[in-house]
């Protein structure tokens, strides 16, 4: 099976374009799947071999979603073999994925969200990026690895727009507010290196998706706010609060890069449950 691997990644990278993250978490499935089947030649596999890998899975007590994607991991992997004619059948055709509860996204008010960009307050170019990074999150709802790869010549500062590299590396164009980009130019203005990325440290090389979540957990503990905040929840709430204010859905979609729009409906739960407290608060019979 082994050596059908590399050659399965390379596809998954080239021709699927894959993040680097979910080709990773593939080979860390696939390589648990050989050795479980030991010296068994993968063209042999049936799907009793697949349900029995599955049982594995289950005494183990693993999570649905963790289930979820060694499944998809073993479906995709099938479907290459028989697609390169390695296998005239896919023995993972039949497996049922488990059905999995999408779990509400945790947002912030708008009180709090301004609370927080506006914590640095410092002239220091460490404070102006810090701004810089709160404001560009809440103003565009791009993820944290879109934010850290940003580079200079993405952001059109006169057209108010940036070029965000997403997921499966696909390119986007992301409006952004003026106040986002005055932070954004200040900062720039300010820290006087030359260099291709947006937002760098203090050794001028470019910031880490850890390096953010401890800039965003410093503001929110100097700010005593009461729930834990992370990076990603500046994208949920740019979402909610846009739906808040009336913006159409499949412009949501777009502005968050989402392929389908059922991944962009969870945001119209948040709003429902708002009106639905709204409602009870304020009519008489509620």
């Amino acid at each position: 099976m082994i050596k059908y691997l590399d050659k399965f990644f390379t596809y998954l990278e080239v021709e699927k374009n894959y993040s680097g993250h979910t080709i990773l978490n593939y080979r860390l499935d696939l390589e648990e799947f050989a050795r479980f089947l030991d010296q068994m030649p993968v063209t042999k596999v049936e799907y009793s071999d697949l349900r029995r890998f599955l049982g594995q899975m289950k005494n183990r007590n693993l999570k649905p979603r963790s289930v979820s994607r060694k499944l998809s991991a073993l479906r995709s992997f099938f479907k290459f073999l028989q697609r390169e004619g390695v296998l005239q059948s896919n023995p993972a055709k039949l497996l049922v994925t488990p059905k999995l509860d999408k779990p509400l996204p945790h947002f912030m008010t708008e009180e709090e969200t301004v609370r927080i960009i506006e914590a640095p307050q410092s002239n220091k170019v460490s404070a102006l990026r810090d701004k810089a990074i709160l404001e560009i999150l809440y103003s565009t709802g791009i993820r944290v690895s879109e934010l850290v790869g940003l580079q200079a010549d993405d952001v059109d500062f006169i057209g108010n727009i940036i070029k965000v590299k997403g997921k499966g590396k696909k390119e986007r164009m992301v409006p952004v507010g003026d106040k986002a980009l005055d932070a954004l130019k200040e900062y720039l203005d300010k820290r006087q290196a030359n260099h291709k990325s947006v937002f760098l440290n203090k050794n001028g090389t470019p910031l880490t998706d850890r390096s953010v979540r401890n800039i965003i957990n410093k503001y929110i503990l100097q700010q005593s706010l009461s729930q834990h905040v992370t990076p990603h929840m500046f994208r949920h709430s740019f979402a909610t609060h846009l739906l808040d204010h009336g913006a159409d859905l499949r412009c949501v979609q777009e502005l968050l890069g989402h392929v389908n729009l059922s991944t962009t409906q969870i945001y119209t739960h948040l709003t429902t449950e708002k009106l639905k407290k709204v409602y009870d608060r304020a009519h008489p019979r509620a």
